[in-house]
């Protein structure tokens, strides 16, 4: 097994910040895996996100950047703070990391 390939599990206390990137899209998830609940969520099909940025060739680092700071916030109401990140297999740099990054800038750990 890679080490990308490792499950990585959210409980209550500290759930999962699951990233999903595609060709045009950016989605990002806090799932609660012991429960099976989404907590929150933030991606780039979103209107407020959508609306701000209007791009065509697929989401930049600087969208990736919203998106994090979307996703903190919506956390942060919902009384969360740490999280543990599941990059889902994705190298940890450009969008992954400015996503990243910016939710750690607003409020939230991992």
């Amino acid at each position: 097994m890679l080490a990308s390939e490792r499950y990585v599990e959210g409980t209550t206390e500290r759930p999962r910040l699951c990233v999903f990137r595609s060709n045009k899209h950016m989605y990002v998830q806090v799932i609660d895996d012991s429960k099976m609940h989404t907590l929150a969520s933030a991606s780039t099909v979103q209107k407020p996100i959508a609306k701000e940025f209007d791009y065509t060739s697929g989401p930049t680092i600087e969208i990736a950047k919203k998106v994090g700071e979307v996703i903190a916030k919506a956390c942060l109401e919902k009384g969360i703070q740490k999280v543990a990140f599941d990059r889902g297999g994705y190298p940890y740099h450009g969008r992954i990391e400015a996503l990243a990054d910016a939710a750690r800038e607003h409020g939230l750990q991992f």
